[in-house]
């Protein structure tokens, strides 16, 4: 596949502004993301097309690591917070 192809098929993306979060340190704006896409699809469920969007935003916005922890803690049912909706 050429370069331009690529660029033709995939659009590169951040999190816009989130006026909650006015401040650099963004730790709170991603651990809220990753909990606000959980609780959405426990409540709407996982095709409801607007939960994606706290997705994208904590995939854009937290390290990898941090994820997989989180994801390693809710299997194991030792997550910090309630993801009920």
């Amino acid at each position: 596949m050429s370069e331009e192809e690529l660029k033709s098929k995939f659009v590169l993306q951040t999190a816009g502004f989130d006026a909650r979060f006015p401040y650099t340190n963004q730790t709170r704006r991603c651990f809220q993301n990753y909990t606000d896409y959980f609780r959405c699809i426990a409540a709407k469920g996982e095709d409801y097309a607007p939960c994606n969007q706290f997705k994208r935003v904590y995939h854009s916005i937290c390290p990898n690591e941090w994820i997989s922890k989180w994801d390693e803690q809710r299997e194991s049912g030792t997550f910090p917070a309630s993801l009920e909706p």
